[in-house]
């Protein structure tokens, strides 16, 4: 197990304690998954695609420490409707 600290915001803001990839697996060249692409069966054009983990890996996460959320007050306000960006002559 190769482990680190991240920070994450769901389902709650915190420290979160994760497994990392290994980097120099053969596999999933240290990214820890494997993205398959597909299309759509009647156009050919592509439609989406699939992550598939890697036996490297872990998908597990442990909260360390929660964090608390910003408050409203200080939550980005839009500009008043009456400010205008053109010079003032």
């Amino acid at each position: 197990m190769r482990l680190r600290i991240e920070h994450g915001t769901w389902p709650r803001p915190g420290l979160y304690l994760t497994d990392t990839p290994r980097p120099h697996c053969r596999i999933c060249d240290g990214c820890g998954g494997i993205e398959s692409f597909y299309g759509d069966p009647e156009t050919g054009e592509y439609a989406g695609s699939d992550w598939d983990p890697c036996d490297c890996w872990t998908q597990w996460r442990c909260l360390l420490l929660p964090l608390p959320s910003l408050p409203r007050w200080l939550a980005r306000r839009p500009c008043p409707a009456d400010y205008s960006d053109e010079p003032p002559f």
